[in-house]
């Protein structure tokens, strides 16, 4: 047998597998068995406030500074983690101790993504949904993200939708056996743009997902909400009925801020959305890594607060 059927062979058998253990957990839970030691985050409509700042993690200090900026501080704190880098739980720690949820991105840049379906990576996984159960408090985790565009090594034309939803699945399961229950699952897509895949062709199934998230920027005058998110949202919606979290946007000084901020605001509470995580780092190379600090903007900052105020109520 040729190395290439042995592979497909592996993948039925590995999409099968994961599913069958998501029943068995179900079937458990249903039929009266221990309940998750920690929850996940509330799926909250329009409250969920976000960021991102430079670091893996990032300074605490750069988060504060953002919340001071808009007037309110993040429900959430995200960085973007390496393959084989452990679970930062003192960052996790620091941010819990003013309230704030950790997300984690993490990016399979130097692993195999069919060796992660396959399981040649358990032991990091394992130790990894420990230290999270551990830990104790909700975490919201992502893998691969953007997986439907063809920047990264893990999505659209590198690797077969199929092969990632048997590592997506894989990897949910392994922190299910672990008893990671304080884990929100964010599948994250790239908003369509020229060149991405369709997202249904990625989506693993409800069962392996808590919330969707869409990464999608302003970068022109001409963007809009619609054209930035609203196709992507119908789509979704076509395929599940979970919580939509802007996972990474920002909106950039080409685009005329105050005005466009306005706009993202609103489509949120058009859309019913969950909420964003803003993208608030500084990049100076064209159109697509512009500045998007809120901070260096003072229309940005003025605009920002005044939808936060408006659109984003903590708690709801």
């Amino acid at each position: 047998m040729s190395m290439k059927s042995r592979i497909a062979i592996f993948l039925v058998i590995a999409v099968a597998v994961a599913s069958l253990a998501a029943a068995a957990v179900l079937r458990l839970r249903q039929a009266g068995g221990p309940a998750p030691v920690h929850a996940a985050l509330a799926a909250k409509r329009d409250s969920y406030l976000g960021v991102y700042e430079p670091g893996s993690p990032p300074p605490f200090t750069e988060i504060a500074a953002f919340g001071r900026a808009v007037g309110r501080m993040p429900d959430l704190a995200g960085y973007y983690s390496g393959w084989a880098v452990p679970f930062d739980t003192g960052f996790a720690d620091v941010l819990r101790e003013h309230g704030i949820a950790v997300v984690v991105q993490i990016d399979p840049t130097d692993a195999s993504v069919a060796g992660i379906a396959y399981g040649s990576y358990d032991s990091y996984l394992r130790s990894y949904a420990d230290s999270v159960r551990n830990f104790g408090g909700p975490v919201v985790i992502g893998f691969g993200h953007e997986m439907n565009a063809r920047w990264y090594s893990w999505g659209y034309g590198h690797v077969q939708p199929a092969v990632f939803i048997a590592a997506w699945r894989h990897v949910v399961t392994i922190f299910r056996q672990q008893g990671a229950d304080n884990v929100t699952w964010l599948w994250t897509v790239q908003g369509e743009v020229p060149g991405t895949g369709p997202v249904w062709s990625w989506w693993p199934g409800s069962q392996y997902v808590t919330w969707v998230g869409i990464d999608g920027y302003y970068y022109r005058p001409s963007d809009t909400f619609g054209a930035v998110f609203g196709t992507t949202i119908d789509q979704i919606r076509h395929l599940t009925d979970k919580p939509i979290l802007l996972s990474e946007t920002a909106v950039g000084p080409r685009a005329g801020q105050f005005a466009k901020i306005q706009d993202l605001f609103r489509g949120m509470a058009e859309y019913k959305t969950l909420g964003l995580i803003w993208f608030d780092i500084a990049q100076h190379d064209g159109i697509y890594h512009q500045d998007w600090r809120i901070e260096a903007n003072k229309a940005a900052q003025q605009s920002f607060r005044l939808g936060v105020r408006t659109d984003l109520t903590p708690g709801a």
